[in-house]
């Protein structure tokens, strides 16, 4: 493909007028810069990454100091951005660049592509816009354009509609002013050829989009083969001595993994039992709050949040649980459930934004 590329060109000319030029990323790209902020754009919109992507560079502003930070506190800035296994992997592949590359971010390809929660579209994405090497791309809004433009029948998570799709990326990824081209398609996805509502007027490329012409925009991309989703059920302890709250560490895989949160036991085992033969503690009383639904991709997660205050304890196990005291809160990562339940408990005990400071007592 060369830049003459009528669809390349007409993106791009499209691009200089309307395209976004004042993203914080795009200031001083570097790739440690871009990298961040792909990992932070996977599966979440623009908006809701920019704060979290500036508090970030505030406290990590390079990768020396992102991997030498504790996984605590990078999972405390990620909260509430959610898929937090992009977090582990962006501290563990910083630790590994620490390591193993004197804590520089690599411009090899396929070394970009090898790091943790990097693939061939992430890694083209992050090579293009910090160093202007020429890479195809495939996010999602990347997908969504070219299954229109093209009219790609299928899912494109069927290995044969994402081979078409990587072979039409290739075609029209121009050989020069790759940055601005791969910034430009990313953003014609984000804020034209949306999901429900493209807005074809407007695009640059409708007189010769083969889904725009045959008035079918919202049947591509394909949808994924609909399941229902599974239900799993959790009981959460929110333990209190009167003053504070018990939070406990979850283990470094599987949802949620590292954050840190609430006790969690089987929706029938007996309360008092369990937490006698957990923690050693004596429970004084109980409350049971309104359950919640937490929804993931693959299932959905009913939560039972039970209140329970118990005698004063001092934790068996200072490396996994600690005391949560409102007042002082600890900068450590939080399920967005276990968020969810503390505002509840703001509620319940009267405290409002005015005196969020104030000692908080939480009695049953």
């Amino acid at each position: 493909m060369n830049v003459e590329d009528s669809f390349a060109v007409r993106v791009l000319r499209w691009a200089r007028q309307h395209g976004r030029h004042d993203l914080p990323w795009q200031q001083q790209p570097t790739p440690y810069r871009v990298w961040v902020s792909e990992i932070m754009l996977q599966q979440t919109q623009v908006a809701t990454v920019i704060p979290y992507f500036e508090r970030f560079m505030t406290r990590f502003s390079d990768l020396r100091a992102l991997a030498d930070a504790p996984l605590d506190e990078v999972l405390h800035l990620w909260s509430g951005l959610g898929y937090y296994a992009r977090a582990r992997n962006l501290h563990r592949a910083a630790q590994y660049l620490r390591d193993e590359h004197d804590a520089q971010f690599p411009t090899e390809f396929e070394a970009v592509a090898n790091l943790p929660g990097i693939g061939p579209s992430t890694a083209g994405a992050i090579l293009s816009l910090s160093c202007g090497q020429r890479h195809p791309i495939l996010d999602g809004n990347v997908r969504r354009v070219l299954a229109r433009f093209h009219a790609i029948e299928g899912w494109p998570g069927d290995k044969a509609v994402e081979k078409q799709l990587w072979e039409f990326a290739e075609q029209h990824t121009p050989s020069q002013n790759v940055a601005a081209y791969t910034q430009a398609i990313m953003d014609m996805g984000a804020t034209l050829c949306t999901r429900a509502k493209p807005d074809c007027d407007q695009c640059p490329v409708a007189a010769d989009c083969r889904a725009h012409l045959s008035g079918r925009e919202t049947d591509f991309p394909g949808s994924r083969p609909r399941k229902q989703l599974p239900v799993k059920r959790v009981r959460m302890l929110i333990l209190t001595d009167g003053e504070r709250l018990m939070l406990e560490q979850r283990p470094p895989a599987g949802i949620w993994g590292g954050l840190w949160g609430f006790p969690e036991l089987e929706p029938d085992a007996d309360i008092e039992t369990w937490c006698q033969q957990r923690f050693g503690a004596v429970a004084l009383s109980q409350r049971h709050l309104p359950s919640l639904r937490h929804t993931f991709s693959h299932f959905h997660l009913d939560i039972e949040p039970v209140l329970l205050t118990i005698e004063p304890i001092n934790a068996r196990d200072e490396t996994t649980v600690i005391w949560f005291e409102p007042a002082s809160p600890p900068q450590v990562g939080l399920a967005r459930p276990v968020s969810k339940l503390l505002e509840t408990l703001k509620a319940i005990t009267g405290e409002t934004a005015d005196d969020a400071h104030s000692q908080m007592r939480l009695v049953g």
